[in-house]
Formats: C-alpha cells, structure tokens, sequence
C-alpha cells in the first residue's frame, strides 16, 4: 500500500504538535510570562517595600518581556496584601513582595489572619534588608539620642512616635527601643511611611522608626534629623549616622527584609525561572546602584534558603512578641 508524501507530513506533523504540547506542559515555565503579572505589595505607595517593588517589577517586565504590574493592597500591617497573594490563582500570574511584618510578626499578632505564612506561599527568594533610622523634625530641639533619652524620661508618656501601622517593624521595633532603654512613649498608628512622614515634618508628632529608603530622602533635604541607625554595622548607605549599640543600647540589631513569593502550589519551574531572573536582576550593577542609593541592600537565596528563613524568622518573631508583651491595639 503506498501512502502519499503529504499524509506522512501531516502526521509527522501531529506527531511533532503534540510532542511540543507535551514539553509545554511538563514544563510550564517554557513560556512564561505569556501575558502581564501582578504583583501585590501589602503597603502603600511610598513605603520601602512599594518603592524597592517598583525598581524590581520594572526590571523583571524589561527581562522578560511582560509587564509586572504593582498592585497596592495596604492594611493590617501588610497581611491584607499577603491574604489576598495567598488565595491568588497559583499560576505565576499573581506573585507579593513581602516584608518582615506579613510573613513572620503579624501570625503572632493577630488573631484573624485568614493565611499560613509557612504553607500558603512558594518563596521564590530574598532580594532587600532595609535598616531603620530612628529620626526627628529638623526644628524640634532633640539634636541627638541623648537629647531623645533625656525628654523621653523627663516626660514619660509626652512624645508621641509615628508607625506605620500596629504590629509592624516599625512598631516593634520602637517597642524594642522603649523596653531597653526603660522609657515610655505614646503611640499613634498611621496607613503608611508618607502620611506618618507628613506629620512628623509638620510637628503633629515627635519621632519616627522608618526605614531608610522611605525617611533619608528628608533627613537629606533638611527635612527630617537622623538620630540613629537600628542595625549592629553602620548602613552603606549613610554612615556617618551612629547606630543604637555604639550609643549605649547594646546589642540593637534589627530591621527589615523583602523577597519576592508566590502563592502556594505555583508549579516549581515558574518560581525557579523567578528566583533565576530575581537573582541576575540583584547581580546588576545598576540595580544595585538603584536600589542602594534608596537604602536598600542586597539579599539573595534560593527558594529553599528563603523559605528556611521565614521558618527561622517566624519563630525569631514568635519569641520577641511572647517577650515583650506588644499587643495590636
């Protein structure tokens, strides 16, 4: 029987279709992105995490073609972003940056968090620390941290310091520094770094623990003083500012870290092709330049490096938050 020449090429045709679709399915990264990512950031325009997000969206859309769209979804010190990420279609499609508060305090802060920050989400890798400064209105007369010591015992309860929201970093962190160093300040919560910002340059507020991406753009402008850094090293980025341990509070070493994740059961070639791109765009020097001039600095990992770093985190937080009693008020 002799079959003709264009019935074997329209089966070989089939054959070499199907075979295509077969790879595409066993590896479903070999396209990826075909359309435009999300990406949630659980805070506001102008906080770090949004700020540091947008740089790295911006670079992830040039690299691979598709435009990474930031989504704000503020509240609850980042865990409204991060609930939403966490019931997002598993596709790559919808990914969070995170930061400290969402994934390793607010479990142990909150008692309705509608998400597993262990099991809901497929770390794709670190890419930020941010230091925090601890900082002042240039007219207020409190020129150093001294100064802030001296008021803040005199007048126990008096100054008022700015958060960006109960339970996160910066409110800890502020908690942190009243328990060591035995003093006693009001809390007033905010929606984010810009308006807590604006008070304190205003004087409706005293002090504030930010990060330094968000507050040096005003220490630099005259805006806002600087009185100290919260990590044990000075920062890269400014160091001619004093850090906590060399002013007497010994040992201070904390502050912030972002990475990029997604949510849980999001096929494990996407999240690796992620973490490639993540990890090439945080080697550039441009990026780096970018990002340290913020007062970022740079992290990396691997999915599984990062995914036992909020394991670590969590239970680091855990005990922080048992020790010092700090409750949402």
């Amino acid at each position: 029987m002799k079959i003709s020449m264009k019935i074997l090429s329209v089966a070989f045709g089939l054959v070499a279709l199907g075979s295509a679709q077969s790879t595409l399915a066993q590896n479903p990264a070999s396209d990826y992105p075909n359309k435009p990512v999300t990406v949630i950031v659980g805070f506001p325009p102008g906080t770090a995490t949004d700020s540091v997000g947008r740089v790295l969206g911006e670079r992830l859309a040039q690299r691979l073609g598709k435009p990474f769209i930031i989504e704000n979804k503020a509240g609850q010190g980042g865990s409204i972003g991060a609930a939403a990420a966490a019931k997002a279609v598993p596709d790559g499609y919808t990914l969070i940056i995170s930061a400290t508060a969402p994934m390793a305090t607010n479990p142990h802060l909150y008692t309705n968090l509608s998400y597993d920050s262990l099991r809901d989400f497929a770390p794709i890798g670190l890419h930020s620390w941010l230091p925090y400064a601890l900082v002042v209105n240039s007219n207020s007369k409190i020129n150093t941290f001294q100064d802030f010591l001296a008021q803040a015992k005199t007048r126990p309860g008096a100054l008022n310091y700015a958060s960006i929201g109960n339970g996160t970093t910066t409110h800890l962190l502020m908690t942190m520094l009243m328990q060591s160093t035995d003093v006693k300040l009001n809390h007033i919560p905010y929606k984010g770094s810009a308006q807590a910002q604006t008070d304190l340059i205003g004087g409706q507020v005293d002090v504030t623990f930010d990060t330094m991406v968000s507050v040096m753009p005003h220490v630099k402008s005259g805006r806002l003083k600087a009185l100290a850094v919260s990590t044990l090293g000075r920062s890269k980025y400014a160091p001619e500012i004093p850090t906590l341990n060399e002013l007497g509070v010994t040992g201070f070493d904390a502050g912030a870290w972002l990475g990029l994740l997604a949510p849980a059961g999001t096929p494990k070639p996407i999240v690796e092709k992620l973490n490639r791109e993540l990890n090439a765009i945080l080697d550039e020097p441009e990026t780096q330049k970018r990002l340290l001039a913020m007062g970022a600095e740079i992290l990396k990992s691997t999915p599984d490096q990062f995914a036992a770093h909020i394991k670590s985190e969590h239970a680091k937080w855990g005990k922080l938050v048992r020790e010092t009693g700090v409750k949402i008020e």
